[in-house]
């Protein structure tokens, strides 16, 4: 379908062209020449009147005008789209905009959220962005993009706006855009390594960076305010020790009070952050102790800020991010005569006219009745507004408005989620000393880290603003109240309590009815134009990514994303259809919804197998998505060995070898230590386990020993020595319940009143091996003390003198929740027999990869109001659902199945097989042939990961069919029966590890490399395989990239896997393959060594080491002669062998 825009864009294009025609006709009459050219430009220069005939003269009747817009940040961008949305019935302008950054624009807003995929492309505002950082929006839309070039100059006499590359851009209309940058106090060592900024993509990777290469523990954040929180929290997800530095007493102090203050810290300093207010910043020190402001003089990086607070010592630090406010980037406004604000910004009136006929400016850099607002949300209005201004004044478009476009300022109203904390204000949400008219309520739950104000006029019928901290689940209730003035209770203390605090039934908050109700304040997007939005698009088409980009509701700070997601389903309802939870492509079901069609089936038989339930309720071939999900689901009800026989196929990579796989390949070994109890003769085991078999060795934080660094071939022998003294499974790979931690009770404790270890040890010994949704964890305490933290548990037990009190949902985590009390003053046997019933409850009903507190607070609410707390006492102690006899006789069946998977696996020599290395030979490649290990404090780990990007990651072959001038033979590489259906199976060729895939389901077998370009961890026989959309895929196990089995192209990405034919002769096995010397070239282990050195990487090249054969000394080897040495040696094995495989490279 052809938009309106693409269909102006065709027709500018047919006009080029017959304007193209008609001048070469004239050329033509005029000269004699056999042939020539006509370049067609999006720019042409009209030609004088009098080379034209009065008909194609007229094709110039309305020449369309150029609006530049310098800056292509958030608000530019919006400009562009919305000037876009007014002229897309006509000609009446071209677009063009300066960009100085490598990509297009971007969320700035949610720059921290880069850590979770480090993709731009989840931030893009106009699509995925391609290999340049452009996307196709800019030329779908025939808007120009001058990417990496920032403008220096305007003159606004010539109308010209001048680029850093010397591009010299006309304008008719200029929009500057440009935006803020950080300010840096003039602190002395400013200019050390190690001080940074937050404010792009390329600060946060220049961070992550030196974060890496200088293993930076701990870091200060020069600012408390909302961006100096947010990059806070860019620090802490980096594993960086996270200070806060904040010059005045309270954080955020433009937004919140002390009451709000001392909440938010709470909740921060839970997370492990610091928080330093009143702190007056002297200087950065270097790590030579200089504090000098003079590069020239020192230039050593930092190590430790120096305060002149009394009595304050330096603060070790080993980076810096300097985050305390924005300054407008106003310097080509300023060199161009433009009027200027006395403390920076572009002077705007109403319309973002600034003094400079025909430029315009909007956002951060515009100054409004001397105010700069920093907010995205005002800066869309800006954009807004001078996008009509603009279209009516300088374009003549007719928008037939009531009323002249203006900006008269706006709600600095705000509600963000800042470090999994609630912050929320609106209105005045802090009077002046000075104002009468005020009445304010507060509700400060210091222990549950909940403080709210609410600021009313003094007869308390309207409510004038609000502070809410820790819990602001009503924000968009409250706002509303204040912006319409709306009608408030008869009490209005009703409107205080938390809704977490809230007695009675903890309900959803509703969404307005009202089409013209705001719902996204960032972009200004009612409930009816979403309304409209999902009926356009219709039921097939109606989802909450294409929503957001087509009506820009949710693509802003993301605060109302919730309410869009329930007017989508609200909408969906009307038109017949329902918002998708299905599993995956595979299962139209949700997980709860598949195990009620599953335990609720009469034919057991026909539902005791992933095909057979595949067969049944779904299609395909199934993927890395519901395989493990149906994987649990049999497993909590069939309780079998799960890797034996076709189960196997269905793990995730940990379940799979019973072990978590890290960094490199290699596995952790965790053994249950039931309430942290231990003998001093396991302890020993552990120590003597750990030095056989050169294990890192580590204290959990679950009062359990982690030995790290294990081959998938050691650990059923790691696991038999374990078992000699009594160790089994602890389950830390699993979807199954962890620890139950425990404090030592009255055995020892003087405080005791129970002995929470025997009941600890009882209650793990009770639900260990059981799968679920997602892990579980508890706890007993054995008094009020608290000291096993029993309420930040899944289920947790805390003594009392008449037994114990039962808390239930609570985690720990990014978003800590407190589990609420379900019962209290009951016996062991009583809370067994509730939690027996809880857990059942929780595996039958919650969703996939939902832990116990977001299932419980979805849950209804009691008969009589209460939450869902009380729902949860009226099934598991009064059994209002009739189902508490198959609660118990569920859980019962799954404790007397349970069986120690490390011990069946030593047992059995059948499941012993799956842990060797190869399926070809019983040559084992020890892990340091994989990555190198390193030392640290005595023990061995692997060595960093290089980021994404930098040498050792996202592996190419020097060319995609290297291969195809060698001679190939096929190699047998063992029988069928060796390979697992369904499964991935490693081999070794040489030095190279190849991944065989045996898809019994299709009948087909497909070979390609072991090591995931990613990372170049040799470990894709370790990943599910299945389909996406038809096309068989195998999933990396460590960060899920995916990849087509047939052709090795990265569904997901641009990275490519080497494939090579495979061919079933008999009961044989073959795999058509170059020569041995060939192919260790390419892929040998040594060559895709992760190594801690730097590698000098050269584009194209895949060799980064010697291959296997080359002489290797401690002095610099030249790899090239090497190879070619080698080569040369082998000639009469290898044929023709490509160019492309002998590139120059150099290797230390």
């Amino acid at each position: 379908m052809t938009t309106s825009r693409q269909f102006k864009n065709l027709r500018h294009r047919q006009c080029q062209a017959m304007i193209c025609a008609a001048s070469a006709s004239l050329i033509l009459s005029s000269l004699s020449v056999t042939s020539f050219t006509v370049p067609v430009s999006k720019h042409i220069t009209r030609p004088s009147s009098d080379s034209l005939s009065s008909s194609t003269s007229s094709l110039f009747a309305e020449d369309p005008k150029k609006v530049v817009v310098i800056g292509n940040g958030m608000v530019g961008q919006r400009f562009m789209e919305n000037l876009i949305d007014l002229t897309k019935d006509d000609n009446s302008c071209t677009l063009a905009t300066f960009c100085e950054e490598p990509r297009a624009a971007y969320n700035r807003v949610k720059l921290t959220s880069y850590f979770e995929t480090r993709d731009p492309s989840d931030l893009t505002m106009t699509g995925p962005y391609e290999k340049d950082g452009r996307t196709a929006w800019y030329e779908d839309n025939g808007v120009e993009l001058y990417l990496n070039d920032k403008a220096v100059s305007i003159d606004t006499e010539s109308k010209t706006i001048t680029g850093e590359s010397g591009r010299e851009i006309p304008y008719d209309v200029a929009v500057m855009a440009t935006g803020s940058y950080p300010f840096v106090p003039p602190i002395p060592g400013r200019h050390r390594p190690g001080v940074f900024v937050y404010r792009t993509i390329e600060d946060l990777e220049a961070m992550l960076a030196y974060v890496k290469e200088n293993n930076v523990k701990s870091a200060a954040v020069i600012g408390g305010g909302l961006l100096g929180l947010e990059a806070a929290k860019a620090v802490a997800d980096m594993d960086v020790t996270s200070h806060i530095i904040e010059f005045a007493p309270i954080l955020m102090c433009r937004q919140i009070d002390q009451g709000g203050h001392d909440a938010l810290v709470g909740k921060i300093e839970e997370m492990g952050l610091h928080v330093h207010c009143g702190a007056r910043t002297e200087s950065f020190v270097g790590s030579d102790g200089t504090t000098t402001d003079d590069a020239e003089e020192s230039n050593a990086p930092i190590s430790a800020l120096r305060f002149s607070n009394e009595d304050w010592d330096d603060l070790p630090v080993e980076m810096v991010v300097v985050s305390c406010g924005i300054k407008p980037r106003d310097e080509i406004a300023k060199d161009a005569g433009i009027e200027i604000g006395e403390r920076g910004g572009v002077v705007v009136d109403s319309q973002m006219k600034t003094s400079a006929d025909g430029v315009y400016a909007v956002g951060e850099i515009a100054l409004y009745n001397n105010f700069i607002y920093g907010l995205i949300a005002p800066g869309y209005t800006m954009a807004e507004v001078c996008a009509k201004t603009i279209a009516e004044e300088s374009l003549g478009v007719e928008l037939g408005l009531e009323e002249k476009p203006a900006f008269t300022g706006a709600d600095l109203s705000t509600k963000l989620k800042l470090l999994g904390c609630d912050v929320a204000s609106f209105g005045d949400n802090q009077p002046k000393p000075d104002d009468e008219d005020v009445s304010e309520m507060v509700w400060d739950d210091i222990k549950g880290g909940i403080y709210r104000k609410l600021i009313f006029n003094k007869d308390r019928t309207k409510l004038r603003g609000g502070i809410l901290v820790g819990d602001a689940g009503d924000y968009a209730q409250l706002h509303r109240l204040y912006q319409t003035e709306g009608e408030l209770p008869e009490n209005p203390a009703a409107l205080l309590a938390a809704p977490s605090a809230r007695t009675g039934p903890v309900e959803e908050e509703e969404v307005s009815d009202d089409p013209a109700a705001q719902i996204c304040s960032c972009n200004d997007v009612t409930r009816g134009a979403i309304a409209d939005a999902v009926k356009e698009l219709g039921v097939d088409k109606a989802t909450l990514p294409v929503l957001k980009q087509c009506t820009k509701a949710g693509s802003g700070c993301g605060g109302c994303e919730p309410q869009v997601k329930k007017i989508l389903a609200q909408e969906l309802e009307k038109l017949g259809g329902s918002l998708s939870n299905h599993m995956c492509e595979h299962f139209p079901y949700s997980r709860p919804e598949l195990m009620a069609l599953i335990r609720t089936d009469p034919d057991i038989d026909s539902v005791n197998s992933f095909e057979k339930i595949l067969a049944k309720y779904g299609h395909g071939d199934g993927c890395e998505t519901c395989k493990p999900a149906v994987g649990s689901i049999l497993a909590s009800l069939v309780n079998d060995v799960i890797i034996d026989g076709e189960r196997n196929a269905l793990q995730d990579t940990n379940d799979r070898s019973l072990a978590n796989m890290q960094r490199g390949g290699s596995y952790s070994v965790v053994p249950r230590v039931p309430a942290g109890e231990l003998t001093p003769e396991q302890l020993i085991a552990l120590g003597e386990t750990a030095k056989k078999y050169g294990l890192y060795s580590k204290i959990t934080g679950a009062q359990r020993v982690d030995l790290f660094g294990a081959a998938k071939y050691q650990l059923p022998d790691i696991w038999e020595d374990l078992g000699k003294v009594g160790f089994e499974s602890g389950h830390a790979y699993g979807k199954a319940l962890r620890t139950v931690k425990s404090c030592v009770g009255s055995t020892w404790c003087r405080y005791g009143v129970q002995d929470s270890v025997s009941f600890a040890v009882r209650v793990e010994n009770r639900y260990k091996g059981i799968r679920s949704p997602h892990k579980m964890k508890s706890a007993v305490s054995g008094c009020v003390r608290e000291c096993a933290e029993a309420q930040g548990k899944d289920f947790g037990m805390i003594a009392t003198e008449n037994g114990y009190n039962l808390y239930v949902g609570g985690n720990g985590g990014v978003n800590p929740v407190h589990a609420q009390l379900l019962a209290t003053d009951i016996d062991e046997d009583t809370v067994i027999q509730y939690l027996d019933r809880y857990i059942m409850y929780y595996i039958l009903t919650a969703d996939k990869l939902e832990r116990t507190a977001p299932w419980q607070a979805k849950l209804p609410s009691g008969k009589n109001g209460g939450g869902p707390i009380e729902h949860l006492k009226e099934v598991i102690i009064e059994d209002s659902l009739g189902i508490c006899d198959e609660l118990d006789k569920r859980m019962e069946h799954l404790v007397e199945t349970y069986h120690d998977e490390w011990a069946e696996v030593v047992k059995n020599p059948e499941l012993r097989k799956q842990f060797k290395q190869f399926v070809n030979t019983d040559e084992n490649q020890p892990r340091e042939d994989m990555i190198e290990f390193v030392d640290m404090r005595g023990q061995l780990r692997p060595a960093d990961w290089p980021a994404d990007g930098q040498p050792q990651t996202n592996w190419k072959a020097p060319d995609d069919d290297i291969f195809a001038r060698s001679e190939k033979s096929w190699v047998t590489v063992g029988k069928t029966s060796d390979f697992a259906t369904n499964v991935g199976s490693p081999i070794l060729v040489g030095d190279t590890q190849l991944a065989v895939f045996n898809n019994a389901k299709r009948g087909e077998w497909y070979c390609t490399q072991q090591a995931c370009p990613h990372k170049q961890a040799l470990v894709l026989s370790e990943g599910i395989i299945g389909d996406a959309d038809g096309v068989e895929k195998v999933a990396c196990p460590l960060h899920k990239k995916q990849f087509g089995l047939k052709d090795g192209a990265q569904i997901d990405g641009d990275l490519k896997l080497l494939t090579f034919p495979v061919k079933i002769e008999g009961d044989e096995v073959r795999v058509e393959l170059p020569a041995e010397a060939e192919l260790d070239a390419i892929l040998g282990t040594s060559g895709l060594r992760v190594l801690k050195s730097d590698c000098i990487d050269i584009p194209g090249d895949a060799i980064k080491v010697p291959p296997r054969g080359a002489k290797v000394s401690n002095d610099f080897v030249d790899g090239q002669k090497e190879l070619d040495e080698l080569m040369k040696s082998q000639s009469g094995v290898i044929g023709g062998t490509s160019s492309n495989s002998t590139m120059s490279v150099e290797v230390k």
